[in-house]
């Protein structure tokens, strides 16, 4: 059996179209056809159901996807191998990033130094409208390597921690709130509120400690980049609560008076997909330059408060 085979099966199950599928492997409708057709007829069972419109996949299609991931990526693997032995690594990886992602590093630092370890690398990095929702099924499908994600990751993906952050309410310096030292949730929810779009991770921690507390508010803005919200608190159009990492000029900073579940940032990838050497190289690069970071960032808050 071909690999190329087990190549065309995942990327029609991944986007469920034989047409999407031929654009993502380059390859023709028809070549991409017959090659399901050989694999099921070799395999013995049917894959997929495909009608003119839409297509689906057989339970034991369901059961063999597992298994076809899994060794597409053993043979990738292989490759890997056996380029390192002769030139070091290479290949090509698909990174998730989110709005705002200035909050957590430098990225542009973290991959440059990342690129001078593995020249042989290319990097691809792509946004999602959804934000870290919006990434969980990518990963899974196979259309991502690696991806930030502002919130928990769903279980069926490998995760790794890289920072937790606070949140702080940020009022307007003329609000009646803004001489007060801490700020109750209860107390801001009357308010109009600035946030970020639904299914961002800021948004979906903080809706979540609300609904515990059975607290209902007015979102009168959504501000798709997180950076900009303390900008629009400032003209007194509404209050927010936001990680303790943005900016918060021209605003007033307080402290929550309950304490909620911190902002937490992630990597995940898909079961397994840390075996592969690049995709560990590039988290771990990561990792390290986050912490660094963030490390830095909080020394120079400790100096600023003294």
């Amino acid at each position: 059996m071909e690999t190329r085979l087990l190549e065309y099966f995942v990327a029609v199950a991944s986007e469920l179209s034989v047409t999407e599928a031929s654009r993502r492997l380059y390859a023709a409708q028809s070549t991409v056809s017959a090659g399901l057709r050989s694999l099921e007829t070799q395999l013995g069972v049917q894959l997929l159901r495909r009608t003119t419109q839409t297509v689906q996949l057989t339970a034991a299609g369901e059961e063999l996807l597992i298994d076809a991931r899994r060794i597409l990526d053993a043979v990738e693997r292989l490759h890997v191998l056996a380029t390192e032995t002769a030139s070091g690594q290479r290949g090509r990886l698909t990174l998730g990033t989110f709005t705002g992602q200035d909050l957590v590093h430098d990225l542009p630092s973290a991959l440059r130094a990342f690129r001078i370890t593995h020249p042989h690398v290319d990097l691809r990095l792509v946004s999602s409208e959804r934000g870290s929702t919006g990434y969980a099924e990518d990963l899974i499908r196979g259309r991502l390597d690696v991806a930030f994600f502002a919130l928990t990751p769903p279980p069926e993906l490998d995760v790794f921690e890289l920072l937790e952050v606070p949140y702080v309410a940020l009022v307007a310096p003329t609000h009646p709130l803004a001489t007060d030292p801490t700020v109750s949730l209860a107390r801001l929810a009357p308010e109009p509120w600035i946030d970020s779009p639904a299914g961002y991770g800021s948004r979906t921690g903080l809706e979540h400690a609300l609904a515990q507390r059975r607290l209902r508010r007015q979102v009168v803005a959504e501000i798709a980049d997180v950076l900009a919200i303390p900008g629009y608190v400032a003209t007194g159009m509404g209050v927010a609560v936001v990680p303790d990492i943005i900016d918060p000029s021209g605003c007033a900073k307080l402290a929550l008076a309950e304490p909620i579940a911190p902002w937490t940032v992630n990597l995940a990838t898909r079961p397994n997909a840390n075996d592969r050497p690049m995709v560990a190289a590039l988290i771990d690069a990561l990792r390290s330059h986050t912490r660094q970071q963030h490390r830095q960032r909080l020394q120079e808050q400790d100096a600023h408060s003294r």
